[in-house]
């Protein structure tokens, strides 16, 4: 088994998988911002990032501008396929990628000896998508799902690497929008993972805005207490380093 993997802050990774290079949600350059305006919310990098070289698949989980980010967007080859949410989808068709797979959770896509399944993940406001990679010649396999939204209908397997976030976030009225150490025993409990790539909160970013200061966070990925009895170790990951598993 070997898998490669590279985060790059946010929700954005590269991952190598069966010699196929899939970059995961990334935010590699400009700002991030929401509607209304930047008073709600902007995320700004502390520099911009190089589009990573050789990528085989663009892998979207939601149509978000922090999954699906248009500024990046822009800068990559719009030849390269795209497996996306149907959210993430519109986003990357408005933008002018020509090779597009939308897949539905529970649906599948194969190219060669990958297969990626896509999961229900999140409701911001339509269910979006994580996603299960297997190789089929014994590679490994990830999943991945970047607000700890777990998919009920997925049956208990082995998993080699899992990419979520271990904390929760919430907001007044609104409550919990990430569970990271919410689902986390379920997650464990799933799949049995051997390793553990925390998420969705790292990188050289900084965040303005009336939504950053009301968010509470709930949990840290300095917290083994979750992971006893288990084999599992948690890689709270550095940026730009590149994980072997």
């Amino acid at each position: 088994m070997t898998i490669k993997a590279t985060y790059y802050g946010a929700n954005g990774w590269l991952i190598e998988i069966d010699k196929t290079r899939i970059l995961i949600d990334p935010w590699l350059n400009g700002d991030l911002t929401f509607p209304p305006g930047d008073w709600l919310i902007k995320g700004k990098l502390g520099k911009e990032i190089k589009v990573p070289l050789g990528i085989d698949f663009l892998l979207l989980t939601q149509g978000q501008p922090d999954h699906a980010h248009p500024p990046t967007l822009e800068k990559i080859d719009k030849s390269i396929p795209v497996i996306a949410s149907q959210a993430a989808s519109k986003v990357v068709s408005q933008i002018g990628f020509t090779k597009i797979n939308t897949l539905k959770p529970g649906e599948i896509f194969k190219n060669n000896n990958l297969k990626i399944q896509a999961t229900a993940g999140a409701s911001v406001p339509s269910i979006e998508n994580g996603y299960i990679i297997d190789s089929e010649l014994g590679f490994g396999s990830i999943y991945i799902e970047p607000h700890g939204f777990l998919d009920k209908q997925i049956k208990p397997r082995n998993i080699d690497l899992l990419i979520t976030p271990v904390i929760d976030f919430s907001l007044p009225l609104a409550g919990k929008f990430i569970k990271g150490k919410t689902v986390l025993p379920q997650l464990l409990k799933l799949f049995n993972p051997s390793k553990i790539f925390a998420s969705t909160t790292g990188g050289d970013i900084t965040f303005t805005g009336i939504i950053n200061r009301l968010i509470k966070m709930d949990g840290s990925v300095e917290d083994i207490s979750l992971f006893k009895g288990t084999s599992t170790s948690l890689i709270n990951p550095e940026q730009f380093k590149e994980y072997r598993i």
